[in-house]
């Protein structure tokens, strides 16, 4: 989790790394510049909204915007991303994503079919809430854009959890201002709780194929 690295001791606005330039630009451009920033961490997940929308929040606190101009604005920028990679993934396709899986190491077709069954099952869900999960609430649009979800309804569910995801977050900076920083341990315990699922899961994948793979075949 990339973190505010240097600050002004008088009011602790940060002026250097991700944070400062996230700062700069929502002092210079607004609202719309919280929005942008926001868009911006949806397409790059190394830039992270954890700390993004706390500074969001702390940055109306001072005045340099409303809070309602940062809720609203950053969750247009948040479904202006979502909506960039849901077209990456319609534009990749299913055919592609077939093709590819076929020239992937210990991934099979079969994989592939009950991926998509799954999300022709739980998409809307898995939509929904993918918006308020560190690392997946950007990557999630991409197998909506693949199974070509209807836009109408991608765009609402992603709306609503990202209202929901950046309203948590951008109303912890504003109240707590000067001390927004506070919210960042607990957001990094939250992420580094579902990169340790992902990597377990990752694991077990793996080596269930593998040892499949070892076992002789039955005549």
């Amino acid at each position: 989790m990339i973190s505010a690295v240097t600050s002004d001791a008088s009011d602790n606005v940060p002026t250097d790394g991700v944070a400062g330039w996230s700062v700069d630009v929502m002092e210079r451009l607004g609202g719309p510049g919280a929005g942008l920033v926001i868009a911006a961490e949806n397409l790059f997940p190394p830039l992270p909204s954890e700390v993004i929308l706390p500074l969001a929040g702390f940055t109306a606190s001072r005045g340099d915007f409303t809070l309602a101009e940062a809720l609203i604005w950053t969750t247009i920028g948040s479904v202006v991303g979502a909506m960039m990679l849901y077209a990456l993934g319609a534009l990749f396709g299913r055919d592609r994503m077939r093709n590819w899986a076929l020239h992937m190491p210990l991934i099979k077709l079969t994989d592939v079919d009950r991926a998509e069954a799954w999300f022709a099952r739980h998409g809307y869900k898995a939509v929904f809430f993918g918006r308020m999960v560190p690392i997946f609430r950007s990557f999630i649009s991409i197998p909506a854009g693949i199974e070509r979800m209807p836009v109408v309804m991608f765009l609402l569910l992603t709306t609503a959890g990202s209202a929901i995801w950046n309203a948590i977050f951008v109303l912890a900076g504003y109240w707590l201002g000067e001390n927004w920083a506070d919210v960042e341990p607990y957001a990094g315990t939250l992420q580094v709780m579902v990169i340790g699922a992902v990597l377990l899961g990752v694991a077990y994948y793996v080596v269930s194929r593998l040892v499949r793979s070892q076992r002789p075949t039955q005549s």
